[in-house]
């Protein structure tokens, strides 16, 4: 399809850049002709302020801006801080939302998560599920806050006639993943479990459930592809699901990660634990219809993860 917004020449802000999917962001823009990547830590920029938010915005004048920065946390978290979750995903897409407006910026693409939709949404999830339902009550001020992000793109798409969009990313692995076993997801905590068993000398791994529920998972490294493909080439009302469009039991995940690590197995399943959701899969036909694909494949995606995880242990997020 035609091209709808060249990155050509470009300043491109990334907010979020040294999370897992702001990091795999700035590294495929670098393949685009941008004239510069703009990003900023902590120290330099706190989203949370508005006056800091329109100060750096007025400052830098970037041409496309992309939201990937969130608060961010397993279930303990969300259910122990949701106040937390609520004001702060809230106060960062207000502030980088209404800054980009006041600056005008040509293209924003806000990224939400696929917490967004109903606990009981219909299998695959289609981007009209959306507020059809009632939200997983462990991080529905997450959901809340993401939900309030799309919203806030399609009123300023609507009011002002500005080009901002939303993508909603499935669940996601690969380098700068969260490894800390008390509050990464499954992938990153079954490659730390895999990997110390075979320190230890053991021979398989113990998995949370009964290994039945099926989960869908995007190395993050298509996701950043599939996020600028959609900024260069979408200009939509209704977000975008962005996903593998496959799904696979979590028993599965467990021993293809033992077979790579190198242990003959088998799992033992801890049936006490809770198996969640039994499935949960996005429909990928609205991105797949308009040409994009993955091109990374599990085994291959897993493979690299693992390397990525043997090589930077010490920088890597362990708790």
């Amino acid at each position: 399809m035609a091209e709808t917004y060249s990155l050509d020449g470009k300043r491109v802000f990334v907010a979020g850049h040294r999370g897992m999917v702001g990091a795999a962001i700035v590294k495929r823009l670098k393949s685009e002709n941008c004239a510069e990547i703009l990003t900023a830590g902590r120290a330099e920029l706190n989203l949370i302020n508005q006056s800091d938010v329109d100060r750096w915005m007025n400052d830098q004048k970037p041409d496309a801006v992309i939201v990937a920065a969130a608060k961010v946390g397993g279930i303990f978290a969300n259910d122990a801080y949701p106040a937390d979750f609520l004001y702060d995903n809230l106060m960062i897409e207000a502030n980088l939302i209404h800054a980009a407006y006041k600056t005008n910026v040509e293209k924003l693409l806000f990224l939400g998560s696929s917490c967004i939709y109903p606990k009981f949404a219909d299998q695959p999830i289609t981007e009209d599920a959306l507020l059809t339902g009632a939200l997983e009550p462990t991080n529905e001020w997450y959901a809340i806050a993401k939900i309030a992000g799309i919203k806030l793109c399609q009123a300023y798409r609507r009011q002002h006639d500005l080009d901002f969009i939303s993508a909603m990313p499935t669940n996601l692995y690969g380098p700068n993943d969260n490894f800390d076993l008390k509050n990464s997801h499954v992938i990153p905590a079954l490659i730390r479990k895999a990997l110390a068993a075979k320190d230890a000398g053991e021979t398989g791994i113990e998995v949370w459930g009964t290994g039945t529920p099926r989960r869908e998972f995007l190395h993050v490294h298509d996701c950043a592809d599939a996020l600028v493909f959609l900024l260069k080439n979408y200009s939509g009302h209704e977000h975008v699901n962005v996903g593998y469009g496959e799904d696979i039991p979590i028993g599965e995940i467990a021993s293809l990660i033992c077979d790579i690590v190198g242990l003959p197995g088998p799992l033992k399943f801890d049936t006490s634990k809770p198996d969640g959701t039994p499935r949960k899969l996005m429909s990928a036909d609205k991105l797949r219809a308009m040409g994009w694909k993955p091109s990374i494949s599990l085994r291959d995606g897993l493979e690299g993860t693992i390397d990525w995880f043997l090589k930077n242990q010490d920088a890597a997020r362990l708790s």
